[in-house]
């Protein structure tokens, strides 16, 4: 037996993953069991599971594999510093401690972890292992692998070509000329948080214009015909200071960066529409370059930025390649995936037969929720549930989303990666023109302008949404628009208002399509597809309430509130459900309804929002 544990630490995002004998056994965030958003330390936690899924000890591992190069990120942090010496020794001195005590002793810290493991601790490129975890677990035996991030040790993008059981990275730009850094930097100016406020970016974009968008190629980034680029830095903060973005920058927008929490005015969503045509002529441009270097008919993606969805959806019809595969966890978790893929097949040299229609395995690669382990969590929180056979559960289930109830849903092993599909997930009708706004403001507690994101049966795909005929998008990483034909024609408001009329948010209240409450302004949808052959019960559950509703879709979003990690198990998902305005939960084969639950049960919502810090 060959086990090999993939680490990612330290930044944000931390993870571990297991490989035995080359195949993904599990994965998992740290930040689900400490609870902790994008939780960076050591995931300790996240190790222990991977183990016990795999009924081994620390002794039995035979590589470590961690998912980047300390030291080639430390020379860059003091060869930064030195070129902006004397500004930048604020933020120097900042990071120096972590460095010194943590960082630079990464392998001695491994082992502090691991009792008992004597192999050898392996350190591979921050972009090998995007590279690694895009190409390995794809269905393509060949294919062009780009990679675009913040930043790695130097390189923010590369790519190269995969064939069979080897990658190699053959072009890359480096540090400080970074996409990922650029929409970080407006995601910072917009008032969001970064490293986690880039999806409200995306989701804010259709609301605006792209009124900046010539200014910021004119002064920020110089972009080339092959999607190259340069960045003016005196525009930016992030090589010597503390923020993102300098004065100059405030300067050329007009003034400062929006407070966080304050309310967002046309300006950011204009800001938010610029940034995002910027980024998507870039992705499209790298993208048409790699495919004449490559002359490859495949590709597959990693990297922070390729979670912008809306690039990839563009990329997929518009672009030259036939098929791309994005890995789920894109972003530095998915970097511990690739660290043992790595290993097991670059460094070990073992063969590759490419796995259909991936390895990844839907995703669920996280801890699973048996119905023995939900009762007793279940009776130990005083919870009151019905244990019913699956086809009673799924007609009930179906008629409540029918009936427009919230379902919390929470089935089999957890997902691996940012995005809930369908195994830690909330649910609800997405025909229903209120639903979005319900969702957002009394469940999900976030900002009102968020969209959310259809499932939809695989076979149906192309009746509701601009796609091919049983086009595969699992992971909810390609956006499309929704069909013509499905879209409401003249739509106004309630009142009667035309939606040419409206601005902003007010654009909310105009539903759009058959589908409203997954229809964003601009007439995208952010698709998953559900087959029968990875999403088993949660397939069958759609499968019925198209059958009561003649509907294919629902709505997808993942069970937390703001600022809270996916829940992990079934106490997890019961205090949330208690805490919120969902009206019925389903653990395993239990279904929890919440007129029955006992009112001393009631969870204060202002106190269970204060446990997790606004992201």
């Amino acid at each position: 037996m060959t086990a090999i544990l993939g680490i990612s630490a330290y930044y944000h995002d931390s993870a571990a993953a297991l490989l035995v004998d080359g195949r993904v056994v599990a994965a998992a965030q740290e930040e689900r069991f400490t609870r902790k958003k994008h939780d960076p330390g050591f995931p300790s936690r996240a190790v222990e599971y991977c183990l016990k899924e795999a009924g081994i000890s620390p002794a039995e591992i035979k590589y470590v594999a961690f998912y980047d190069k300390p030291l080639l990120k430390f020379e860059r942090l003091v060869e930064t510093y030195l070129a902006y010496a004397p500004r930048g020794f604020r933020s120097f001195c900042q990071a120096l401690p972590v460095w010194i005590n943590e960082k630079l002793f990464t392998r001695r810290n491994i082992r502090g972890k691991l009792p008992g493991y004597r192999g050898p601790v392996l350190f591979t490129e921050h972009h090998e292992s995007h590279a690694a975890s895009a190409f390995f677990p794809s269905p393509f035996d060949e294919a062009a692998i780009l990679t675009l991030d913040g930043v790695g040790e130097w390189t923010t993008t590369a790519f190269g070509v995969g064939r069979g059981a080897r990658i190699d990275l053959t072009h890359e730009l480096r540090f400080p000329h970074s996409l990922g850094l650029l929409y970080s930097a407006f995601t910072y100016y917009t008032g969001f948080k970064i490293n986690s406020g880039e999806y409200k970016l995306m989701g804010l974009a259709p609301y605006g214009q792209p009124i900046y968008a010539d200014l910021i190629r004119k002064h920020l980034i110089d972009i080339k015909d092959d999607g190259s680029f340069r960045m003016d830095q005196s525009y930016f903060n992030y090589c010597e200071g503390l923020t993102m973005t300098s004065r100059k920058f405030d300067e050329l927008f007009g003034g400062p960066a929006r407070q966080s929490e304050s309310l967002v005015t046309q300006k950011e969503m204009d800001l938010a529409a610029s940034i995002q045509e910027v980024t998507e002529e870039v992705v499209l441009k790298i993208g048409r370059h790699v495919h004449d270097v490559t002359g490859q008919k495949n590709l597959v993606l990693a990297g922070g930025v390729a979670l912008n969805c809306v690039a990839n959806g563009r990329l997929l019809r518009e672009g030259p390649f036939d098929r791309i595969w994005v890995q789920p966890a894109a972003g530095d978790a998915g970097g511990a995936l690739g660290a043992a893929w790595m290993v097991w097949h670059q460094l070990l040299e073992n063969p590759r037969t490419p796995a259909r229609p991936d390895a990844q395995s839907a995703s669920y690669l996280g801890p699973a929720i048996t119905a023995n382990e939900a009762a007793t969590q279940l009776d130990a929180a005083g919870a009151v549930y019905h244990t019913l056979d699956e086809p009673e559960l799924l007609d009930q289930v179906a008629r409540l989303l029918a009936d427009e109830k919230v379902i919390g849903w929470v089935q089999g092993r957890m997902e691996f990666g940012p995005r809930a599909l369908g195994a830690r997930s909330i649910l609800g009708d997405a025909r229903s023109p209120q639903m979005q706004s319900v969702m957002n403001l009394k469940i999900k507690f976030r900002e009102s302008f968020r969209p959310f994101a259809p499932c939809v049966l695989r076979e149906h795909v192309d009746e509701y949404f601009a796609m091919r005929p049983g086009e595969d998008s699992p992971y909810m990483l390609m956006v499309a628009p929704v069909r013509e034909e499905k879209r409401l024609q003249h739509p106004r408001t309630d009142s009667g208002v035309p939606e040419a009329e409206l601005e902003g948010i007010e654009k909310l209240k105009v539903p759009r399509s058959v589908i409203p409450a997954v229809t964003h302004v601009d007439y995208s949808a952010r698709v998953q597809t559900v087959d029968r052959e990875r999403h088993g019960r949660f397939y069958r559950l759609l499968k019925r309430f198209h059958a009561v509703t003649e509907c294919p879709v629902l709505i997808n979003t993942s069970f937390n509130v703001r600022g809270e990690p996916i829940v992990c198990t079934a106490a997890d998902a019961y205090r949330c459900f208690m805490a919120t305005g969902i009206d019925a939960l389903v653990v395993e084969n239990h279904l929890l309804l919440k007129s029955e639950q006992p009112v001393a049960q009631e969870h204060g919502r202002a106190g269970y929002l204060a446990q997790f810090a606004l992201d």
